[in-house]
């Protein structure tokens, strides 16, 4: 069998799920340690040995385009389709058909999938589907095996017969775009994929491999374990310059042009980005990542938390468990609480996160004033204005003026 050299990566969506971070960026180009999701993504497969990817777009297309450009610059060919309105995974792969000229993988943009593991399902049988075991299967699309084979599809069922689950990464002939062109409109109102399956289950064609790396970032509290997880392979690195008195412990990279000030003590693993300036005093604790351009002043304590470009957090502030958006602004003595007084699972906006330690989402440049106190699980959207002294507790639109 001819070796898969190709791939699409299905990145057209907006991912409601996850605002508001996708208020001003596709949910694909949400960093994961100072990597949009879709770059981790593309670098596993380039390791596992496709050299062409053929990107469908839609909602935020540019900043994708702009970003990655032709894949010249991490080693690879990218082409791009636009999926104008999003009409399902069936109609996303019809846009790409006549760009790929074989056998070729296809993959949801915002999953996380090892280099070892593309390349040994890239080795299967076609047509082929990954699947992955979870604990709550009655989120996903289930899947059904007898052996090595797909014999049912569900769709999100509350009594699912299996713990296994589609986990968006399949392997394809050519012959894939003839049967998507014979389904219809699913109930809502989208072409399915899952049906064009069908017919390949009916014939017992469908080959299933079982994946153990399979990552899906589908909330904002998903970015936590998954960034979480590139920390743990970090490389220490310093392109910065770190004043005397500073304590680093751990695998800490700091970027280009970032000042660490005085007094500062940094605990790894954590990444913190270019043109930052970090302290006097700050303490940064492990599992952090901080983007470019931010400020993290004096005797501001951050723990186990995600905070994007331009982002300052510079007076006597603490944030803890929660995932900050780019271009906010903190309060002197603002401060986000990560944990109940009954120590129970955190929900935000009634959905259960499943962490017992999570502070808040916030959206891209929100402005608190002093002294604001957030509760846990809070969720804030982008363009929020929140007046000095302020208790936050709950969901917020984008936009939305807090007071008193």
């Amino acid at each position: 069998m001819e070796p898969v050299t190709e791939c699409i990566l299905l990145a057209a969506g907006e991912g409601k799920r996850m605002r508001p971070l996708t208020t001003s960026r596709p949910k694909v180009m949400i960093p994961l340690a100072n990597r949009p999701m879709l770059e981790h993504l593309i670098l596993a497969g380039k390791e596992a040995g496709i050299q062409r990817f053929i990107i469908v777009v839609g909602y935020g297309e540019q900043a994708i385009r702009e970003y990655f450009g032709d894949g010249s610059r991490i080693g690879v060919e990218i082409d791009y389709v636009v999926q104008r309105k999003q009409l399902g995974t069936a109609d996303a792969l019809r846009s790409a058909e006549g760009l790929v000229s074989g056998n070729f993988l296809m993959m949801n943009g915002d999953m996380l999938l090892s280099a070892d593991e593309i390349a040994e399902f890239c080795r299967m049988p076609i047509p082929a589907l990954a699947v992955s075991e979870t604990d709550h299967p009655e989120d996903y699309g289930v899947v059904l095996l007898e052996g090595d084979r797909v014999v049912n599809l569900e769709e999100k069922s509350k009594n699912p017969k299996s713990r296994l689950i589609n986990a968006g990464a399949y392997l394809f002939s050519l012959e894939i775009f003839e049967r998507i062109q014979m389904i219809g409109l699913s109930r809502r109102g989208e072409y399915e994929l899952t049906d064009a399956l069908m017919g390949y289950i009916n014939e017992g064609s469908l080959f299933a491999f079982c994946l153990r790396s399979w990552m899906d970032v589908g909330y904002p509290w998903d970015i936590l374990a998954a960034h979480e997880l590139f920390l743990d392979a970090l490389q220490a690195e310093n392109l910065g310059t770190v004043e005397e008195g500073v304590v680093i412990k751990g695998t800490v990279a700091i970027g280009e042009g970032t000042i660490i000030r005085s007094g500062s003590y940094i605990e790894g693993p954590c990444i913190i980005g270019k043109d930052c300036i970090v302290g006097p005093h700050a303490y940064i604790r492990p599992r952090t990542s901080i983007g470019d351009m931010c400020h993290i002043g004096n005797a501001v304590e951050i723990k186990n938390s995600v905070i994007l470009n331009k982002t300052k957090i510079p007076h006597f502030n603490y944030i803890g468990d929660s995932v900050i958006g780019s271009g906010c602004n903190f309060g002197a003595g603002t401060k986000i609480a990560n944990l109940r007084h009954d120590y129970t699972v955190v929900h935000v906006g009634g959905i259960r996160t499943g962490r017992k330690k999570f502070g808040a989402v916030i959206g891209d440049n929100v402005l608190f004033g002093i002294n604001c106190s957030v509760n846990t699980g809070s969720l804030i959207g982008s363009g929020c204005r929140i007046a000095p002294h302020s208790f936050v507790d709950g969901v917020y639109d984008d936009e939305t003026i807090i007071s008193r």
